[in-house]
């Protein structure tokens, strides 16, 4: 397998420096990624204007944000190794094509079906653009400093992404309207996907294995089912028959994918892989740092518009200083992670996420309860930024290249998976709360409690052994 782009050097100082072609990868990729991250938050204020506009009922325009989350949860791990076995930059190119023109299609829609489809064939396109750019990304940049600056620049662009869709979606409804909001995003595709063809390397697997395709009509099919009922009962409740009867079809298949995984030649999902007690724990605090983290976001929007009566506009400028701040952690996180290890850094950012949410429980009806709100989630979005990538680096350290999609894949399911159940799961408790603001405290009291318990629990689970080389190896899943 060729990839080929120049190894980046050692500055004198010992910091890694990367050359002009390795910055100009980055950019594309990042690019990339920010675009998608863009498109999960720059709707979320224009709902209120774009359900009138197309003739959707309220209890209708959660659709607009499942139709995203479906595809691009639901075919991660299967375009991860599709771009393993048939080409990552060919894929990525495939799926920034499509990304662009459902956008042009979500931007002019006439009615509510053209504009869910559009929504769903965005997510398609991010289900190939997310998994093949990250292996793009850790099979470019090699395991050590390099990747580790390369994967903290990631983070801070996708967390920026998230951050600045919600300031530029209010600002550009107010001014433009919603549709602007589509075509931000088309913009964006248009401008990455010239510039990608002559500067990513193709990379694929050696050999040339068959599709394991019960694995992945098994493991496509209870992702969707199971992201499909956890964004219904966002709206519905989890006592809806359809809601139930959807989880429990899901979790079935995906036991069965487990099952099939466990038996077949060329699996789609190594299970040694999932044995590792890096890819298993390490994806644990990933998805409890997303899913956590977007729930507090959730549950402060409704906070801040509601019951402090900010306007979309100043409730932005709340989330943008939450950006900054996220960005500020993004260039010291590769330091951090250098000095002390992915691991300990992952453990100590999901504890300092824990602790900040446990602040937000200070926040009440008053006017100062802003600058709380403001100090203790981007003190907490910069531990949750550190988290993000200690956990990529963790789950992605050790693997082989040609493994890296799979690996990438697992690490960016578990990113979208997070963003989508957060919500469904413990943000339906304050919009269902008969008292808003006791809702969000129960919300956040929960939620404190599960990213603390999940730090204790990847602390002991992360436990590490010296290798007779010296170097720190990770243990198989069920060792002493």
């Amino acid at each position: 397998m060729a990839i080929d782009t120049k190894s980046p050097t050692a500055s004198p100082g010992g910091r890694t420096a990367l050359s002009p072609r390795d910055r100009l990868v980055l950019f594309v990729l990042c690019a990339a990624q920010f675009m998608v991250a863009l498109d999960f938050s720059v709707l979320n204020v224009a709902l209120p204007l774009l359900g009138p506009d197309l003739g959707m009922s309220p209890s209708a325009l959660q659709w607009a944000v499942t139709a995203f989350a479906l595809p691009s949860g639901g075919f991660l791990l299967l375009f991860g190794r599709v771009g393993d076995l048939y080409g990552r930059r060919r894929l990525f190119l495939a799926g920034l094509a499509l990304f662009g023109v459902a956008s042009v299609l979500a931007t002019f829609a006439w009615d509510p079906a053209s504009f869910l489809a559009g929504r769903a064939l965005q997510g398609l396109g991010a289900a190939a653009i997310v998994p093949t750019g990250m292996s793009l990304l850790t099979t470019t940049f090699p395991e050590g400093p390099a990747r580790d600056r390369a994967l903290g620049v990631s983070g801070t662009v996708l967390s920026l992404g998230f951050t600045f869709g919600m300031v530029a979606g209010g600002v550009m409804t107010d001014a433009l309207g919603w549709r602007s909001t589509m075509g931000l995003l088309a913009v964006f595709a248009l401008l990455v996907l010239p510039l990608a063809p002559g500067l990513l390397p193709e990379s694929r697997t050696p050999e040339r294995p068959r599709l394991d395709v019960p694995g992945a009509i098994t493991v496509t099919g209870g992702l969707l089912a199971v992201i499909y009922a956890l964004s219904t009962a966002a709206e519905r409740g989890f006592g809806g028959a359809d809601v139930i009867g959807t989880l429990v079809v899901g979790l079935a298949l995906l036991v069965a994918f487990v099952r099939v995984e466990s038996r077949a030649k060329e699996p789609l999902v190594s299970l040694p892989m999932l044995r590792r007690r890096t890819v298993a724990w390490g994806n644990l605090g990933g998805l409890v740092t997303f899913s956590m983290m977007s729930t507090v976001v959730f549950v402060l929007t409704l906070y801040l518009q509601e019951t402090l009566e900010l306007s979309a506009f100043e409730t932005g400028l709340v989330f943008g200083t939450q950006g900054v701040l996220s960005a500020v952690a993004g260039t010291y996180a590769p330091r951090v992670i250098g000095r002390f290890g992915a691991r300990r850094t992952l453990v100590v950012s999901l504890a300092g996420q824990g602790l900040l949410t446990a602040a937000l429980l200070g926040i009440g009806e008053a006017g100062w309860s802003v600058w709380l709100a403001v100090s203790a989630v981007s003190l907490a979005s910069m531990c949750h930024l550190g988290a993000i990538i200690s956990y990529g680096l963790t789950v992605t350290s050790g693997v082989p290249d040609h493994e890296q999609g799979l690996a990438t894949g697992l690490v960016t399911s578990t990113q979208q998976v997070g963003i989508t159940v957060g919500i469904p799961l413990l943000g339906v408790l304050a919009t269902t709360s008969g008292d808003l603001l006791a809702g969000v405290h129960l919300v956040l009291a929960l939620d404190t409690a599960i990213v603390l318990a999940a730090a204790a629990l990847v602390a002991v689970g992360l436990r590490v052994r010296r290798g007779a080389s010296g170097t720190v190896e990770a243990q198989p899943l069920g060792s002493r």
